[in-house]
């Protein structure tokens, strides 16, 4: 244990960090927009209620892509505040471009690694929730060491959430939906009113990880728990 009770963490990294090209307008939002949206990373703790337009609720949405389906809940949800967390430089582009456009003062990124984040960052009993839509699910047995939903990350999440505040995960492929549900079921400060999968809710954008998976009849798994 560390000095402030957060539990070591891994120093496996959940994702590779791709170079990837930026189009023209995702390379002019980074130019002009980083500045005004995107939350700079500290190893302090941060009061985040000072980057956004009103202080309130805020959701933190780990590994966004492209951003389109943040964009669309933050456009649907004004009275929460959204942070998305993503390494990908052309999507962070794609949602700077986004939120300049629609003027979302509701909505904020960061580019870095979402485990320092939490770790060093998020103030403990603050956050309503914590959203993690088709994460990479390194689906070689011998890379499932490096999902990003382990016992350590969930005991970090729960260190960060308020009393009642959820955890929602969704994926395409099964065998890290099971796992993931088992992670969640055998931990007793986690409650799951539907005692196992979710049906998928309609405050969920349809993103392009799930559009592709039912083009491909693949399943997706909705998974909604909440701290006790």
């Amino acid at each position: 244990m560390s000095d402030n009770n957060t539990p070591p963490m891994r120093t496996i990294k959940s994702f590779v960090k791709r170079a990837g090209r930026t189009t023209v307008r995702q390379q002019r939002a980074l130019d002009n927009y980083v500045d005004l949206y995107q939350i700079p990373y500290t190893v302090e703790e941060t009061n985040f209620d000072i980057y956004y337009k009103t202080p309130q609720a805020l959701v933190v949405e780990i590994g966004f892509g492209m951003g389109n389906s943040l964009v669309t809940m933050a456009k649907e949800a004004p009275q929460t505040n959204f942070l998305g967390i993503e390494v990908h430089e052309p999507g962070i582009g794609n949602i700077l471009d986004h939120i300049h456009e629609n003027a979302l003062g509701n909505l904020r990124v960061m580019q870095h690694d979402a485990v320092e984040v939490f770790k060093h960052m998020i103030k403990d009993n603050t956050l309503q929730g914590v959203q993690i839509f088709f994460p990479d699910p390194w689906h070689k047995k011998r890379h499932h060491k490096r999902r990003l939903v382990n016992p350590e990350f969930i005991e970090l999440i729960l260190q960060k959430l308020e009393p009642a505040g959820f955890i929602h995960f969704a994926t395409d492929w099964q065998n890290y939906a099971d796992e993931v549900l088992e992670l969640f079921t055998e931990n007793s400060q986690l409650y799951n009113p539907h005692n196992g999968f979710a049906p998928r809710p309609a405050h969920r954008p349809l993103t392009k990880f799930e559009a592709r998976g039912q083009r491909l009849d693949h399943g997706v798994w909705d998974i909604i728990v909440y701290k006790h």
